[in-house]
């Protein structure tokens, strides 16, 4: 296998999963169902502060060299998101930090787990939040945030790219590859299921599409 064929594998396996993450419903169940401004702003700022904590955690700890620059890498680009995303806020606000999806992502400490798991599984997820904040402040008619959110789906992009890069250098052999596959397909579900959950309790039927 190799990071292309991984990726198509990843995402086929786990399809319904990411189709219904990249919905319309993906909001209701980030923001509690207030689809407002400040609550959609606020649940994309909390998702910064916990991929700020995951990477900055793995880039201190880590003992392969390529990996720990990319986790490096990454802590630095999650924080300037998070500073983007936090200026857009009024008032005060302190982002949250966590989650089942953060708190499993922690629990790794194997290299090639970090890097399927964090860089591909956790900004697949991520790429569909930012499709949706895209389409809610177009529906808003404010492109300037728009266009940041957009800005910062293609900086995800980027992690999700330069992962399947390391799972190519990381790899070696079809144990490897299938490890890293059933990490990065549990993290996907991890979220799916925060998902679910979340829209059950506000009597949102989940698995219509949007």
């Amino acid at each position: 296998m190799n990071a292309a064929e991984f990726r198509e594998s990843v995402e086929s396996e786990k399809a319904s999963q990411l189709d219904r993450l990249g919905s319309s419903k993906l909001l209701i169940a980030l923001t509690d169902g207030d689809l407002d401004e400040r609550p959609v702003l606020e649940s994309a700022a909390d998702s910064e502060r916990s991929a700020l904590t995951t990477f900055s955690e793995w880039a201190d700890d880590e003992s392969h060299d390529a990996a720990r620059e990319a986790f490096a890498d990454a802590a630095d680009q999650e924080r300037r998101h998070l500073d983007l995303v936090a200026d857009e806020i009024e008032g005060e606000y302190d982002p949250g930090d966590g989650g089942p999806m953060h708190a499993y992502l922690r629990g790794r400490e194997e290299t090639i787990e970090r890097v399927a798991a964090g860089m591909v599984g956790r900004s697949m997820v991520s790429v569909r939040a930012h499709t949706q904040v895209i389409s809610f402040f177009v529906n808003e008619a404010d492109e300037a945030r728009a266009d940041l959110f957009r800005d910062l789906k293609t900086d995800t992009r980027g992690t999700l790219d330069a992962g399947l890069e390391l799972l190519d250098e990381l790899c070696d052999g079809d144990e490897d590859w299938e490890r890293a596959e059933m990490v990065a397909g549990y993290v996907i579900q991890v979220a799916y299921d925060d998902y679910v959950d979340a829209l059950s309790e506000l009597g949102v039927e989940p698995k219509s599409l949007c």
